[in-house]
């Protein structure tokens, strides 16, 4: 008897099966379709992604400038120099207001009209616009422009009505003498008294200067803050005159005749 022979499948020309063959080619297939869908969707993030870049979502918003100091529109003076300001001279006293609720009460002197302003005192009771106030020696000097230049140096603390008050000196330009500036910072109420003069011929001069404008200066309104009437209370118990030895130094601290005011409200 012969053996039983069974039907083999032909083999193609590469010497695979015909169904293995065809399985390849279904996964070479499926592949290049994924590839190519990978392919599409890379491309459509792209042109999306360009899209969102050159056209906003929103309305697109404008930085906002930051707030300014501006003049008061109703100024009502808080402070004066006693027997040196008179509060109805309003080219004396200039009121600065900022947004967030600071004010600056700032006091202007000059030796005469066609002088630069060569004495200054300002209050500054901030609001929400700053956490604490800025160095010392920065600020007056800022405020002081042209007339300082170079370093601050310590030129010491002198005893005022209001206690201690340190003192910086500031170098003159050429043919000009050197400028001293003062501050004085209190927590409760949160307030600065602070300033500047050019006036004297000596530091010690400008010491008896800065101390007896210092003694002057009294409340006027402490605008519905207790805290600032209670400061100024306090200190008139202190306050103490200018001594006779500053007549032949200070030609308006201690002069009869009332100073030269400048700048306005």
């Amino acid at each position: 008897m012969s053996p039983i022979v069974l039907d083999q499948p032909a083999l193609d020309r590469s010497g695979f099966h015909p169904a293995l063959r065809s399985f390849a080619d279904e996964c070479s297939a499926v592949f290049v379709r994924i590839l190519a869908y990978v392919c599409g969707l890379a491309v459509l993030a792209a042109i999306v992604a360009d899209l969102f870049a050159a056209v906003p979502i929103g309305p697109t918003i404008q930085a906002a400038a930051a707030p300014a100091w501006a003049p008061a529109t109703k100024p009502h003076p808080a402070f004066a120099i006693s027997q040196l300001d008179s509060s109805a001279r309003t080219d004396a006293y200039e009121i600065l207001r900022h947004p967030d609720g600071g004010r600056r009460d700032i006091l202007r002197w000059g030796i005469s009209a066609a002088e630069p302003v060569s004495f200054e005192v300002e209050i500054y009771r901030p609001g929400g616009e700053i956490d604490a106030f800025a160095a010392a020696d920065t600020d007056l000097a800022f405020r002081m422009g042209l007339r300082s230049s170079g370093e601050a140096e310590n030129a010491g603390v002198i005893d005022t009505k209001f206690g201690p008050v340190a003192l910086l000196r500031f170098g003159g330009e050429k043919k000009a003498p050197a400028c001293m500036a003062f501050v004085k910072a209190f927590d409760a109420p949160n307030l600065r008294i602070s300033g500047w003069t050019c006036q004297g011929d000596s530091p010690a001069a400008q010491r008896i200067q800065i101390g007896c404008t210092l003694n002057r200066l009294t409340l006027l309104s402490a605008g519905n803050d207790p805290k600032v009437a209670e400061l100024f209370a306090r200190a008139e118990l202190k306050r103490a005159g200018c001594p006779a030895a500053a007549a032949p130094n200070t030609d308006w601290v201690t002069g009869p005749q009332e100073p030269v005011l400048r700048g306005r409200i």
